[in-house]
């Protein structure tokens, strides 16, 4: 993999791992595209590890305040809303590592992401008049939450498009299902790096799958997700504060409709 492929897809996992598309889809899509193989798996968990930094250097506050106390609501909610997607990680393993390597229901994945976003914001209109303040958020949101997000962990069906449905579903604040859906990815993020990183010492010595790649090319991609990634998170914020998520699930739509042509029609990547 060459330093420029590298920044592509560090700028590609910086933007969709926080912007309602699917940045486990896109990696799937590009890595198709480049027909990267080897390495790959400790390349993607460091571009993961660069959009950690994004998270932490975004809301430090808001993390901060949840480290000095520990023992709150909110810390309660976002370990509820996580344990969905681990016991479908543990449930269904092969199956998605199958969706990884194959792409198979990238295309139709891609359309239900699409699907997610124009409900989300329909049902936020609907209650925009009757919204939940952060204060009031309860159990249940966060279980309806944690399950979208185990959904999302087919590549294709976007995890903060899906948290942030699930959110809106339970008619909590825009902005504030943003933050939550961003809160949840760190232990969501963590433990796909924790995942990949005891994946990788079982099948490969470290330094071999890192040299597979290169290491410039490694810390590119790094740096760069996690930069653009500062920049996606402050950008999401501002759009689902002020616009709507309509434009994402267009660009969704268009892109698992030209993904469905080439898997069953032209066939130039998959």
């Amino acid at each position: 993999m060459t330093i420029i492929n590298a920044i592509i897809l560090g700028i590609v996992q910086g933007l969709t791992e926080f912007l309602p598309v699917s940045s486990s889809g896109h990696l799937v899509l590009l890595q198709k595209i480049f027909g990267i193989t080897e390495g790959s798996l400790f390349f993607g968990t460091m571009l993961h590890v660069g959009t950690l930094i994004a998270v932490f250097v975004v809301l430090w506050k808001d993390i901060w305040a949840i480290l000095k106390k520990l023992i709150q609501p909110l810390t309660g909610f976002i370990i509820l809303g996580t344990i969905p997607a681990v016991i479908a990680a543990l449930l269904l393993g092969d199956i998605i590592e199958h969706a990884f390597e194959t792409g198979q229901f990238l295309g139709f994945c891609f359309l239900a992401t699409s699907a997610l976003l124009v409900i989300a914001e329909q049902l936020s209109r609907r209650a925009s008049k009757e919204l939940k303040k952060p204060e009031q958020m309860n159990w249940k949101d966060s279980l309806v939450i944690g399950l979208m997000q185990a959904i999302a962990i087919i590549p294709g069906i976007s995890r903060s498009g899906a948290t942030i449905t699930g959110a809106l579903s339970r008619k909590l604040d825009r902005d504030f299902a943003a933050r939550f859906s961003f809160l949840l990815s760190i232990p969501a993020i963590l433990g796909a790096v924790v995942l990949h990183t005891k994946d990788l010492f079982k099948d490969v010595p470290a330094e071999t799958a890192g040299e597979s790649i290169g290491a410039a090319a490694v810390i590119a991609g790094t740096v760069t997700a996690a930069v653009v990634g500062f920049f996606a998170i402050k950008f999401m914020l501002k759009i689902i504060r002020e616009k709507s998520l309509y434009g994402f699930a267009v660009y969704t739509a268009v892109l698992g409709v030209l993904v469905l042509i080439d898997q069953f029609v032209t066939r130039f990547v998959f």
